[in-house]
């Protein structure tokens, strides 16, 4: 029993690990943590999408922290979020420079972070990591975590703003999973994937335009072959008839082959850079329209109208379900 409540784990495994160490205590101990790395090494393939995600602030400093693990039902036990706070805890007072370094901090028992997962492990039988470890440093940094434990983030500030503001922003960044702060610092890869995909998808909607505008004259309806599997659903069913069927694909093969070669490219560019745009406002953090307002605002106006001088500078955000 003593051996059970010092490592959490199962009456059988304790009896066990005392017969093996011949009632050596200490030995029985480290059987069991070895026994919590030999577990780790068997499930280390496994999925982690449960767990836990905790956020701590503290003299200018935050950490956003996820403890991962397999279940809904092991995320949800005493022990794992005593552990979770515990990490936490532990992260925004070492205050590490990444995930790796997390690992070899030591929690108040003395145990590194490494050893209380493997030996969390080897009492679940779950894999567990550290699925999430970002840190900012700022003047005034902002906290979120959802109800559920499964999601939150982190924001900096230039500046010190009210509690609540802050907490609404980080809020945003939580529900609405901004790209980048503003367009100024969107990474390139992003933009430029956006880009691509507003030209391709912009062409291809003139393409269509063409077609069905040449089906129409023919008399087709477009929504009765708008795919091949429609076209010869629509000829059994009788609502066209083979020669309109053949019809409909000389068309969107021959019109769309035309169009497709004599695109107006300054009209596409015009068009992909409007997507472009429609991207970013929704999708950049200061351009975004703030969920708390109730007048429309963009979290940019909604914090300028608190202060004008104070902008978000960072954030960080994780989800487990991402």
């Amino acid at each position: 029993m003593k051996l059970r409540k010092m490592t959490s784990a199962g009456m059988m495994d304790c009896k066990q690990a005392l017969t093996e160490a011949n009632g050596d205590f200490d030995k029985a101990v480290e059987i069991i943590r070895e026994k919590g790395k030999l577990v780790a090494a068997k499930r280390a393939d496994r999925q982690t999408s449960e767990g836990a995600v905790l956020a701590r602030i503290a003299d200018g400093k935050a950490v956003l922290v996820s403890l991962g693990c397999e279940t809904d039902f092991v995320s949800a036990t005493p022990d794992f979020k005593t552990l979770a706070a515990n990490i936490a805890d532990a992260a925004i007072s070492a205050f590490p420079a990444d995930a790796a370094a997390l690992q070899s901090v030591k929690l108040a028992d003395g145990h590194t972070v490494e050893e209380e997962i493997s030996a969390q492990t080897g009492r679940t039988g779950e894999k567990h990591l550290i699925a999430c470890y970002q840190t900012l440093e700022a003047p005034f940094i902002s906290e979120y975590v959802h109800f559920n434990g499964k999601i939150g983030a982190i924001v900096a500030f230039s500046k010190e703003v009210p509690a609540e503001l802050g907490r609404g922003v980080a809020m945003q960044v939580a529900s609405m999973n901004p790209v980048s702060v503003s367009e100024a610092d969107c990474p390139a890869a992003v933009l430029d994937e956006e880009r691509q995909v507003a030209v391709r998808k912009t062409k291809e909607e003139l393409v269509q335009k063409a077609v069905d505008a040449a089906l129409k004259k023919a008399g087709i309806n477009p929504a009765h072959v708008d795919s091949e599997d429609h076209i010869e659903s629509n000829t059994a069913k009788g609502w066209l008839t083979p020669e309109q069927a053949a019809q409909a694909r000389e068309i969107i093969k021959t019109v769309g082959e035309e169009k497709a070669a004599n695109l107006p490219e300054q009209m596409i560019q015009n068009i992909a850079a409007g997507r472009v745009q429609k991207f970013l406002k929704e999708n950049t953090l200061e351009a975004q329209e703030y969920q708390l307002a109730d007048d429309k605002k963009t979290v940019r106006e909604a914090i300028a109208a608190v202060d004008k001088e104070a902008k978000v500078v960072a954030f960080r955000r994780f989800s487990l379900n991402d």
